[in-house]
């Protein structure tokens, strides 16, 4: 969800059982139209030339140094702290606050085509897209807005759902096929490349627990929305395992970071940040957290998920 109009692993997120098993299936039908094979490339060993593509949960608004204005980006961004890790010889970070799926080929202002970035000597490429695809920004709106109709059930879920069919599920298996389209670019415009897909942060505690007003959300909504943003991580491991990428998982390495938690204990912002950062989205720790993950996964070799 987010700055990046994708206010939200950060991002986990019920009427649910019916309509979760539908999007769930969809995923795995966008994700089994692609030919599964092992992710090639270079290996758990050194990359010279990376690209990070990315939304504002990659590209670190609001965090110090901002290094583009008109992206929102960081140099103490996860890209970053693998690119220093790794010692690349060539690094291209654009990753553009407020990016869907969309911008893989459209600009962002100054920000050209994201896959533009992409040459056929790239061997390290890391994806982290799909947030404002679902809508994150808006769904923290619109569950902050509505917190006080109801504010110790789930007037979120409700809405979402008064169709008979809960929409942010709807809208996830509908995200599926357009993270296909990209990892399918990917692989046309860097065919060496090892492709990593990362995961969003746990935002919300993962015991379903609340912390309101410090995070406006009625008390039974921050389970509905830590299971969205679950489902929406399941979809991405499921696309990225059937179209030659691997799955970052970010979700667990930040659990108990979450934006309810204590200033000092979180890794993610709340509505009202504390942190230099932008509301519901990583802070400078959150974002060497996510680096420490896309590294341990980088260390594992090439196996598919």
């Amino acid at each position: 969800m987010a700055h990046d109009t994708d206010a939200g692993r950060p991002a986990g997120r019920r009427r649910w059982p019916i309509a979760a098993g539908a999007a769930l299936g969809g995923c795995a039908l966008f994700a089994a139209s692609a030919v599964p094979a092992v992710a090639h490339g270079a290996g758990p060993g050194r990359h010279t030339h990376y690209v990070s593509l990315g939304d504002s949960y990659t590209a670190g608004p609001l965090i110090p140094q901002q290094v583009d204005a008109n992206c929102a980006r960081s140099d103490h961004n996860y890209p970053s702290v693998v690119a220093a890790e790794r010692t690349v010889t060539a690094f291209k970070d654009v990753s553009c606050s407020g990016a869907t799926t969309e911008n893989m080929w459209k600009s962002q202002g100054t920000n050209a085509p994201q896959l533009d970035a992409l040459q056929r000597d790239t061997d390290l490429v890391t994806v982290q897209i799909g947030g404002n695809d679902v809508g994150f920004s808006s769904i923290i709106g619109t569950c902050a807005r509505l917190s006080s109709q109801d504010p110790t059930g789930n007037p979120c879920q409700r809405a979402y759902a008064s169709s008979g069919i809960d929409q942010l599920t709807v809208a996830i298996a509908q995200t599926a096929p357009k993270v296909v389209r990209v990892l399918r670019a990917v692989h046309a415009r860097a065919p060496h490349a090892r492709v990593l897909v990362v995961g969003y942060p746990d935002l919300l505690p993962d015991d379903g627990s609340g912390c309101y007003p410090s995070v406006p959300f009625a008390s039974k909504d921050f389970a509905y929305l830590r299971d969205t943003e679950k489902r929406l991580n399941l979809m991405l491991r499921l696309v990225a395992g059937w179209n030659r990428a691997q799955y970052v998982d970010t979700y667990w390495p930040t659990r108990g970071h979450d934006m309810c938690k204590a200033p000092a204990d979180r890794w993610i912002e709340p509505l009202q940040p504390a942190s230099p950062a932008a509301p519901a989205h990583p802070n400078a720790k959150g974002e060497a957290a996510m680096g420490r993950a896309v590294l341990e996964r980088l260390s594992q070799g090439r196996g598919r998920d």
